[in-house]
Formats: C-alpha cells, sequence, structure tokens
C-alpha cells in the first residue's frame, strides 16, 4: 500500500488549502481502512490532526481543527481529502497521511498505529 499526499502551498492567514491523499496497491473500502491525516512542525512532535474510518464515514478531529478542516473520502477513487479552511499561521507544517486496517477507534491521534504513511507536504501560513 502506497499513500500520496499532494496539494503543498503557501497561504495567507485566513485562507483555504485542501490536501488530497491518494491510496494505492488497495481498496480502502474493501480492507476497511482507517486514514488519518497527520502534521508536524519543527522541534514539535508529530500530532493527529483527523481521521476518517471509510466504512463507515465516522470522522475525528483534534480540538485545535474542530470547525475549520473537513475530512472526507472518494472511495470510488481511492482518496482522501483535508479542506482547511481559516488558516492559521500555527496550522504551518509538514502534513502526512496514514492508513492503517485495525485501528482501534478510540486511539486514531496516535501515529504509532498507522502502518502505512505517505512522504509528506509541507503546507505554510503566513502573511
Amino acid at each position: 500500500v502506497q499513500l500520496q499526499e499532494s496539494g503543498p502551498g503557501l497561504v495567507a492567514p485566513s485562507q483555504t488549502l485542501s490536501l488530497t491523499c491518494a491510496v494505492s496497491g488497495g481498496s480502502i473500502t474493501a480492507n476497511y481502512y482507517a486514514i488519518g491525516w497527520f502534521r508536524q512542525a519543527p522541534g514539535k512532535e508529530r500530532e493527529g490532526v483527523s481521521c476518517i474510518f471509510v466504512t463507515d464515514g465516522n470522522t475525528y478531529y483534534a480540538d485545535s481543527v474542530k470547525g475549520r478542516f473537513t475530512i472526507s473520502s472518494d472511495n470510488a477513487k481511492n482518496t482522501v481529502y483535508l479542506q482547511m479552511n481559516s488558516l492559521k499561521p500555527e496550522d504551518t507544517a509538514v502534513y502526512y497521511c496514514a492508513a492503517d486496517r485495525s485501528l482501534p477507534r478510540r486511539r486514531w491521534r496516535l501515529p504509532t498505529e498507522y502502518v502505512y504513511w505517505g512522504q509528506g507536504t509541507q503546507v505554510t501560513v503566513s502573511s
């Protein structure tokens, strides 16, 4: 299984950016995947941003992005999206998508629970 993020960008505060995570090597629905988005800023630990369980569509968000970010999936395209609105400078980080087949829902925000990872894409929010 391979994951590829796209949508790197430099945006001004309050603007919008959308990230895409394309999954290859296996159906995300047939394999009961959970897909998570993580981010890591310089000098900080990798943190869970959002997660979607593609078989039932349940979604989860970190408090810091709730109400601003939206995760969604297009199962026919084997793709997951992260729509980021009202971006703030503190959202600046490398963003990663990750996948796992047997993720306990209560542990969605833990990077160690995910087996498959993309290479990451830089998001910079600055005026």
